[in-house]
């Protein structure tokens, strides 16, 4: 049985690059994506602002006090979903199986392609191609599973390679620290600091009891982790075109207070499954049908975004233009389309520290306890109402 030999794929400082390659003025520099300097986030940096302490997530005022000479940049989410597309295609033309789990991170499944060597050299290769084409920086890091390949290529950095042999992923791993490991973030390495854990070494003999007492399932993740082990498969890819909600009432109605927290709903509920995807939407589109059975649409084009605090409003904004007819209502629906792969925590060029503090905990709280655990007031009532908020899902 052939041994796995999985591909991580990451673009290096993605945004920043794909404005380098269009204004090589750029390079060298200290240069950050994102909003304004006052009241934005850092969506991307450049390893030069890295140096001065500056990362993603971060709001632009602290990275600018950090780094005086910082060059920020608004950024352009379309020519970055081209550049993402175009390597896309490149990727899929070159591996039998391949996963695309954000804009611009790729994992390919290699297995049974050939023996060890010669899969390494292919994905060498690959990426010199895809250097060469795009005039795009990328990194890669291969062994036998998604969490030792993600960990080299972070190590690999910047736009070069690393592989881990077979039998050797836990020796790798245990000189590390502990916050190199995938889905160990700053609280859960504090709470191992205060453990006495820094090192990946420490945590691999760690008995999983304890981990799991301290930590529960994530307990058991981390000491599986930190063992190279990770029995995850590749998700093959398939891009989503849309995400829709849509409700037909048993009973038709002109009650507009009711329908606008409905529309509220729906929004919140796509909102929480595009950040669970990883994806953005630029576009937004309301449906009313109204008793005569007569549907109409309205859509409107939008900056890139998966906050309920920016599309809720087009939503309601949609909703007004659409119901003039003053008739009873039969149908009402939500749609996003235009969807492009982005981490709504890093990639929101108009959010704020706050805003992204808040989705973050909102969508912890939701996907721990269920979706609507926590959401809009305005919705109570609506939330108890039995509809399927994902019908007409499509893709």
């Amino acid at each position: 049985m052939d041994e796995n030999q999985i591909i991580h794929i990451d673009l290096d400082s993605f945004f920043v690059s794909v404005e380098c390659r269009s204004n090589p003025c750029l390079l060298g520099k200290p240069v950050a994506i994102g909003g304004s300097s006052e009241r934005g986030v850092v969506a991307s940096c450049s390893y030069e602002a890295r140096k001065y302490g500056v990362h993603s997530a971060m709001s632009g005022r602290l990275a600018k006090q950090l780094c005086p000479e910082l060059l920020f940049i608004r950024g352009d989410y379309d020519s970055y979903s081209k550049a993402s597309l175009e390597i896309t295609e490149m990727i899929n033309e070159a591996a039998p199986v391949f996963e695309k789990t954000s804009i611009d991170e790729f994992y390919m499944d290699m297995t049974g392609f050939d023996d060890f060597n010669g899969t390494l050299e292919y994905s060498k290769e690959l990426r010199q191609r895809i250097i060469k084409e795009t005039a795009l920086p990328i990194s890669f890091g291969m062994s036998k599973n998604k969490t030792v390949s993600k960990v080299a290529t972070g190590l690999a950095k910047p736009n070069n390679y690393k592989y881990v042999n077979f039998g050797d992923e836990k020796s790798f791993l245990a000189p590390l620290s502990v916050r190199k490991l995938p889905m160990i973030g700053e609280k859960a390495g504090e709470s191992l600091r205060k453990m006495g854990i820094k090192k990946v070494f420490t945590l691999q003999q760690m008995p999983l009891q304890l981990l799991q007492s301290a930590f529960g399932k994530h307990g058991t993740m981390m000491w599986e982790k930190a063992n190279a082990i990770d029995n995850s498969s590749i998700i093959p890819y398939t891009e989503r075109k849309s995400l829709s909600s849509e409700e037909t009432f048993d009973k038709d109605t002109m009650d507009i207070g009711m329908l606008e927290c409905l529309l509220v709903s729906m929004t919140e509920d796509l909102c929480f499954k595009m950040r669970n995807e990883n994806f953005l939407t630029g576009c937004v589109s309301v449906k009313i049908r109204y008793s005569d059975f007569n549907t109409y649409t309205q859509q409107i084009k939008i900056s890139y975004s998966s906050s309920d605090h920016e599309l809720i409003p087009q939503v309601k904004m949609l909703f007004k233009k659409l119901y003039n007819r003053r008739m009873l209502i039969r149908l009402i629906g939500v749609r996003l389309s235009k969807l492009v792969r982005g981490h709504q925590q890093i990639h929101l060029f108009n959010d704020n520290e706050n805003h992204i503090q808040l989705y973050q905990a909102l969508d912890n709280i939701n996907n721990r306890f269920g979706n609507k655990s926590v959401h809009r007031a305005v919705t109570m009532g609506i939330n108890s109402r039995s509809f399927n908020p994902f019908n007409g899902i499509s893709s």
